[in-house]
């Protein structure tokens, strides 16, 4: 009996590996175009990298759109990647990837998006400095913080000694 289920789970094993051999052969003698083009991060501030990778592309290839320079991705013809700075003075919103192989090309029309960048350094205060309004309610603020200082010691009872 136990013969019987090896022979039954081996001869399943060969006719799994035996349908699946010929798909494999007949995928690398294929003529594929690329496709699925991928940007990691998908939302970016301007200036940042992007990770770009694109599947079945003949090399050499280029990356290009409206959000960065022409880029030339490298690897191999399953998986081609390469690296993206983003300009700095790009629109926000979403932007276009196109990937020329020498297979053919793809185009993804909303790859990634483009936000717009956060005020650093200042500690998000304007380079104006204060206006006059600010001043007053500063002032103000100071001024009655004295003198509710003044009146708490002013009211508080001296304390007797024994």
């Amino acid at each position: 009996m136990r013969t019987t289920r090896a022979l039954a789970a081996s001869a399943v094993a060969v006719a799994a590996l035996g349908l699946a051999a010929p798909a494999a052969v007949a995928r690398d003698g294929m003529n594929l175009s690329p496709s699925n083009i991928v940007a990691l991060p998908s939302v970016i501030a301007r200036g940042g990298q992007l990770t770009l990778t694109v599947d079945n592309c003949n090399g050499p290839a280029t990356a290009t759109s409206d959000a960065f320079p022409a880029t030339t991705l490298t690897g191999t013809s399953s998986l081609m990647r390469g690296t993206a700075t983003v300009n700095r003075n790009v629109r926000t919103g979403s932007h276009s990837i196109t990937v020329t192989c020498q297979n053919g090309s793809v185009v993804n029309p909303a790859a990634f998006t483009v936000i717009g960048g956060v005020r650093g350094g200042l500690g998000g205060s304007s380079t104006s400095g204060a206006t006059p309004t600010d001043m007053a309610i500063g002032g103000g603020l100071v001024a009655a913080a004295a003198v509710g200082s003044a009146l708490f010691w002013m009211r508080r009872r001296s304390e007797k000694r024994i």
